[in-house]
């Protein structure tokens, strides 16, 4: 049976139609988040189309993100995916919140701590250095999203733990009250799995992808004064980077 939301004699072609067709669905919420669609068979039925064609428009979907499929359980609706640029331009919260979401910070630890060899290396720091480290949960319309693991030199802000690091940026913490202000910065991201302490802060499974984001942070005078990972839901947002050359 032909749907009557497919016009047949339209110059837009029938392809072109079931693809706007389900995109409008998923875009008013008629589909929601995690909800499994009808079938590929389904589809074709509804709409009086041939299965190649609703293969190739689904196949689409999948490849852009807006739809996964489960082997043997069928095809869903992907989570709502965050845009954002990197947070060396802006910090994801600020720009989360400028976008109109809801956003909410949990500090999951905070103190004081013998700097490991990697934070060392980072940070530019001696044997036997001591670093500010802070963890946070970081989450967007009431869904968990990143984590936020930074150390900062204890002493280039000794008292660093007195600011709340969940109601305000860290960055601007450390440029108000500390003059840390971020001039050069050295990032580095990479495609991951989540491991199992990750994946239950997270909210997900432990192995599905996340995306790790590197930041050694420096001053004017080249000096490292923040060394932070973020981890961040591969479902959940897209990084973009934009660059002038």
């Amino acid at each position: 049976m032909s749907s009557p939301v497919l016009d047949r004699e339209s110059a837009v072609p029938l392809y072109a139609q079931l693809d706007a067709e389900l995109r409008a669905r998923i875009a008013d919420g008629e589909w929601r988040p995690n909800q499994r669609i009808p079938s590929e068979n389904e589809l074709t039925k509804i709409y009086g189309l041939s299965r190649m064609t609703t293969r190739g428009v689904l196949n689409t979907l999948v490849a852009e993100g807006l739809l996964f499929r489960v082997q043997g359980k069928g095809t869903f609706v992907a989570p709502q995916r965050f845009d954002a640029v990197s947070p060396a331009y802006q910090g994801v919260r600020e720009q989360l919140e400028a976008a109109g979401y809801h956003t909410s910070t949990v500090v999951l630890s905070s103190g004081i701590e013998e700097a490991s060899p990697l934070v060392r290396e980072k940070l530019g720091l001696p044997d036997g250095a001591t670093v500010h480290a802070i963890h946070r949960l970081r989450s967007a319309q009431d869904e968990p999203l990143s984590l936020h693991h930074s150390y900062v030199p204890a002493s280039l802000a000794p008292d660093l733990g007195r600011h709340d690091a969940a109601g305000e940026q860290l960055c601007v913490i450390l440029e108000k009250h500390y003059g840390l202000s971020m001039k050069h910065v050295v990032e580095h991201l990479e495609a991951s799995a989540a491991g199992t302490e990750e994946a239950q802060l997270l909210g997900t499974r432990r192995g599905r992808p996340v995306l790790r984001l590197e930041d050694v942070i420096s001053d004017a005078t080249g000096t490292p004064f923040e060394y932070s990972m973020i981890v961040f839901r591969g479902d959940k947002i897209r990084l973009g980077f934009d660059y002038h050359l």
